[in-house]
């Protein structure tokens, strides 16, 4: 703990794996409490998901103002942010700056991959082995690896025989792409691809879409950020931030102005409320009605607008038809995009529904379906997502106590209390793990909320004397059966996606993360209020 005399540079108070948005706060507030800390992440850099993903069209889908740290009003007054939406070298710049106002680096191990992690039960402490065969020692490790870092690639038969240039979307090259003059497939239709498709059109002298499953998408309608709206945020910062935290999802956009039952009113009225949400732009969408994700028919009053926006924007109805989801509005994760349908309109992009013609091969030229029909290709774009929210930790695969791996814990899918702990593992943390609101809410105020709850949990501990912490088996079950009730209460369980981990083969079908921000920073303060209840402690 802190203070304490360490007998080599390799033993710490806490090991934290992963130096994004989460590993980079988690380090600020144990370093600023005392705790000798130490943060080893993979990359040649630090920026997480924002120092992976470069690809063409990269950026976020919560606003500037509100996808940024609020722990320090420095931070928020003096960085001016450009657009309503960041694009991915923004973010990355600023994470840097925020890295180098507060002296961060010193404290980060780059290019360091974590192979392992051991609960040692006799000493208290967790032994963690890097690729480089070094073995460190800490009393806490905490993962803070990210919701959507472990890349899901498809296991094409050839795909190593292709002897064009092939990408993943979550690991692309540092230097660009030059798609010029070459014949592309991109792979896949979720939110890397609705951004990326659009520019490497542009680009390539002919693009092909292999599509699996139609995804919604809205527009953007991102804009250069009027310095007047930001200067009136910045004067009562603390009250924007207040507002966004007691709202459902964390985030304000325009959640606060929804409608009531897309039901209760005229078709007439309701298309009207559709048609602002639309020009509006942004996930906020969602929340055009009450309703939409709780009702049925409500929900299909979405599709139908949606569906009608896809018709009248794509000009070949046998395109448009393809482009149209059957799935329920919003169960998988809404895209946002500048010109995607449209995009289709254009000479050099075709589009093939590979849902029930499967890609069969990857050939040294291209690519190759059930049916036997080839396509010549230059270039491949996997944009195929990532084994979301838990497939980083299982990774790593924690052996706890008595030895029993993360992954047998979780065999029939992510047991948590909170998203914070996992009963059998002592002293770990998840931040944004499953069971959290994670990637239902604006990411970076979950990230702070978690890493303020833990650093004050490991301050509580030492002031007690505890040198141990673990959740128990009952909270536990009792807090999974809470998550699955309050998700089978609305309609987001109700389709295949990475929500419940179906875009993964193999992996058990389970909805991941925890509805309501709001309520649940509320739990979390409960159980720390009441002595971190649900906890075992132990000396």
């Amino acid at each position: 703990m802190p203070g304490q005399q360490r007998d080599t540079e390799r033993d710490f108070d806490a090991v934290i794996v992963g130096a994004g948005l989460a590993g980079l706060y988690m380090l600020h507030r144990l370093r600023g409490m005392g705790f000798s800390t130490r943060v080893f992440e993979t990359g040649t850099a630090i920026g997480g998901t924002w120092f992976w993903n470069r690809y063409p069209g990269a950026r976020c889908d919560i606003e500037s103002l509100e996808y940024s740290y609020q722990f320090s009003d420095e931070i928020q007054q003096e960085w001016e942010w450009t657009e309503r939406f960041a694009s991915q070298p923004e973010i990355l710049s600023y994470i840097n700056h925020v890295a180098d106002r507060f002296d961060l680096h010193g404290n980060i191990q780059l290019e360091t991959r974590v192979e392992q992690a051991r609960f040692d039960e006799a000493e208290n402490r967790w032994a963690i082995r890097t690729n480089a065969g070094h073995e460190y020692r800490a009393r806490f490790c905490i993962m803070a690896t990210g919701c959507l870092s472990c890349r899901n690639t498809p296991d094409f038969k050839g795909l190593e025989s292709f002897q064009g240039e092939s990408y993943h979307t979550g690991d692309w090259p540092h230097e660009g792409v030059d798609f010029h003059s070459k014949r592309v497939g991109v792979i896949g239709t979720g939110s890397s691809a609705v951004q990326s498709i659009p520019i490497i059109a542009e680009e390539a002298e002919h693009l092909t879409v292999f599509q699996r499953t139609a995804n919604y998408s809205v527009p953007a309608q991102n804009k250069p950020l009027d310095p007047a709206v930001q200067s009136r945020i910045k004067a009562d910062y603390a009250g924007f931030r207040e507002r966004n935290s007691n709202s459902f999802f964390g985030t304000l956009g325009d959640f606060e102005n929804a409608g009531p039952s897309a039901k209760a009113i005229s078709p007439e009225e309701r298309d009207r409320f559709y048609e602002a949400a639309w020009k509006r732009g942004g996930v906020p969408f969602l929340n055009t009605f009450d309703d939409l994700m709780i009702d049925k028919e409500s929900n299909d009053t979405a599709v139908d607008f949606i569906c009608h926006k896809i018709r009248e924007i794509v000009d070949d109805p046998e395109v448009a038809e393809r482009l149209i989801p059957r799935q329920t509005f919003g169960c998988k994760r809404l895209c946002v995009d500048t010109d995607y349908f449209s995009t289709f309109n254009r000479p050099n992009v075709s589009l093939v529904d590979v849902s029930e013609n499967a890609i069969e091969e990857v050939t040294p030229s291209g690519l190759k379906l059930a049916d036997g029909d080839d396509f010549a290709l230059d270039a491949i774009v996997l944009a195929t997502g990532f084994d979301a929210m838990t497939g980083a930790l299982l990774a790593i695969d924690p052996h706890g106590k008595s030895g029993v791996t993360l992954s047998e814990k979780w065999s029939e899918g992510p047991q948590t209390y909170l998203g914070l702990a996992v009963s059998g593992f002592p002293n770990l943390f998840t931040i944004t793990g499953p069971g959290s609101p994670s990637v239902l809410s604006n990411m970076v105020p979950s990230i702070e909320q978690h890493a303020n709850w833990i650093a004050d949990c490991l301050g509580y501990l030492h002031e007690t004397g505890h040198e141990r912490i673990e959740a128990t088996r009952a909270a536990e079950t009792a807090w999974v059966a809470h998550v699955n009730e309050v998700a089978n209460g609305t309609l987001y369980p109700k389709c295949h996606s990475w929500y419940v981990g179906t875009n993964v083969p193999g992996k058990t079908r389970v909805f991941m993360p925890y509805l309501g921000y709001a309520p649940y920073v509320e739990k979390c303060n409960e159980v720390a209020a009441n002595g971190y209840e649900g906890f075992e402690l132990s000396r």
